[in-house]
Order: structure tokens, then sequence, then C-alpha cells
């Protein structure tokens, strides 16, 4: 198999600083920066914790501990690092732009270079288009970086057309974008404003990420650049089925305004977009509707990931349910055609 969600995260900047710019270890040094997240408004009022019976692990801090507690008991092929410490950062731009250096060179230094089944997601200064798109040309030509990564939640829907330039960088490398799941602690997970459950806050992920999505069919994202692909991560996929016929039900009407979208939005979305499997959200479904959904769907745009070390239940309701070919479309032969595995074994 192939696992697409597998996280990482440094346990502090000590990690970090032989791979930061002598003056950004100043600024931490003077400010006493400790940890990542540097909030700028105080919500301590607001936050709560994930539910005792499923609290996350720490994602592994370092190569070793990684091997200890997940890759010698995994049969992946090629395992993809998602490391979210960009998603915490404060908002001063610049900072984040040395920040995202630190981390792919840790990621390529300290992980990529140790294993040769592992692979990374590059990280950028997301707040700044051309940051991200120079770090994407200081970075992306390194083939084990696969995709760039993206939070779900953003300052503005991702398709609009400040963000094309982050596209074309990663197009010409043959990167992918994915949107994972979360986003600055200081940013509300929906539309109306702050939620005070986590039930809410988590099945947040899933609205927003359907709005990003209508965005970058709306605003020709997949037009523009027709070999780019976009991973969804952790944001569930049994919600596609019904955000697709809407929108292809409304573009009849609405097409005049978004002319350039030629074709129905559910074929733009069934050819640039795959999602991963975890959370898998499918409750109580019986093996005949799994298989109905994942038909519906499209089993190739499905890709297996694990989320570690996060738990999201038995796999086994989804990959149980299918048969042997779509089953090893999801485990391996999705993400090998995706990321370019052809080494990757089954």
């Amino acid at each position: 198999m192939i696992d697409t969600d597998v996280h990482v995260a440094p346990a502090s900047w000590d990690a970090l600083y032989p791979h930061l710019d002598p003056g950004w270890r100043k600024y931490l040094e003077e400010r006493r920066v400790t940890g990542f997240h540097v909030p700028t408004v105080d919500l301590e009022g607001l936050r709560y914790a994930y539910p005792p019976v499923s609290r996350p692990q720490a994602p592994p801090a370092t190569y070793a501990e990684l091997k200890e507690r997940f890759l010698d008991g995994s049969a992946a092929g090629h395992v993809v690092l998602n490391c979210l410490t960009m998603f915490e950062l404060n908002r001063n731009p610049y900072f984040q732009a040395g920040a995202a250096a630190a981390l792919n060179d840790w990621l390529r230094d300290e992980w990529l270079e140790r294993d040769a089944r592992l692979r990374a997601s590059l990280v950028v200064p997301w707040l700044d288009p051309d940051g991200a798109i120079a770090e994407i040309e200081r970075a992306g030509g390194d083939p084990r970086f696969v995709q760039v990564l993206l939070p779900v939640r953003a300052e503005a829907p991702w398709g609009q057309k400040a963000f094309h330039g982050i596209y074309a960088a990663a197009a010409e490398r043959g990167l992918a974008i994915a949107l994972h799941a979360w986003g600055p602690p200081n940013h509300a997970d929906n539309t109306k404003g702050y939620t005070t459950t986590y039930v809410e806050d988590y099945l947040g992920n899933a609205t927003i990420a359907q709005q990003h999505l209508v965005s970058l069919v709306a605003e020709g994202v997949f037009v523009r650049f027709p070999g780019l692909r976009f991973v969804i991560a952790e944001c569930g996929f049994t919600w596609l089925p019904s955000i697709t016929w809407r929108m292809d039900k409304d573009w009849k009407g609405l097409w005049p305004e978004i002319p350039w979208v030629r074709e129905r939005p559910s074929f733009y979305v069934r050819r640039n977009v795959r999602l991963t499997t975890t959370p898998g959200h499918l409750g109580g479904a019986t093996p005949e509707q799994v298989r109905e959904l994942v038909r519906i769907i499209g089993p190739e745009l499905l890709l297996y990931a694990s989320d570690f070390p996060h738990e999201h239940g038995d796999p086994g309701r989804l990959l149980g349910a299918l048969g042997e070919a779509d089953r090893a479309a999801i485990l391996a032969g999705n993400a090998t055609e995706l990321y370019d595995l052809r080494d990757a074994r089954v």
C-alpha cells in the first residue's frame, strides 16, 4: 500500500535551528518564542480538547520515533509525510518564509534522506503567494517532495486568481496541491464564527473543503491547469456526490458567468481531484451501500490514508466491502499514478 497522510512535526525550534537563517534565530531568541503556536488573538476561552476516548498522540518528531511507532509495523511501500507546523505559525509572512525553508530542509535532511520509502509535502508561507512561489522554486525540484501543502482554513477560497501563481509553479514541477484539514487556531471553522464543541470544529473541515472545491472549479483553476491534481486530505469524501451533483445542476443555468468552465463541473472534479480515505464518515453503512457509494464517487478518486498518529476507526469498513480491483486502486494504484511512485508495491 501507499499511505498518503502520515504526520510528523518538530518537537521545538531547537530541531530547526541548524536550518534557520541566523537572523530568524535571533528573532526567536529576542522574543523568547518557545512554541510554534503564536496566536494573534486570545482564544483560550474558545478552545476545547479532543474527546478523551480519541485524544490524538503527538506526531513523531524524529525518524527513529516514526520507525518505531509506525514504519516497522506498516506494509506501506511508500509514505507521504505531512507536517502541519506551518498552519500554526504567526502572521508575519517574512518569518513564515524563513520557517518554511527551515522545515523543508529539516524534512529533507532528517527524514527523506534516511528512508527511501518516504515522500513529503512541501510546506510554504501560505499567507504570501509570492513567498510560496519562491519556496516552490527553491525546494520543489527534489522529486521526494510530491505536493504543496495548504490549509483548508485559509484566508480566502483557494480558487481565487491571487493563488494561481502557486499552482503554475507546482504544475511546472509536477507537484500536486494538497488541501489539508485544519489551519491557524485564530481562524473560525465556518462562515458564521467560532464554535464551542469539538464535533462542530471537526465536521467544519468537510464543509470548508466543499467551498474550496466550488471555488477551484468556478474560477477556472482546473481549466488553466488541466494536469494539476488537488488532494483533499482528512476532510472526508462521502459528501462528494451531493456537491458535484449540485454544481452540475446550477452550472446549466449559470454558466454564462463562468464561460471558461465549458464542461460540467463534475468532469473537472473527476479529472483533477483526489480525496483521502480517512476519516471515512461511513457510520453504519452496509457493505452494499459502501460499494455503491464508491461506484458513484469513482474508486480512482480515493487515496488510502491512515492519518497516523490519529485514530479514526477501522478502515476495514471501506476496504473490506470492495472488490479486489477497487481495493488495489485505493491502496496503491491511484497514489502510484498521482505521485509517480512506480517502484511502490502493494
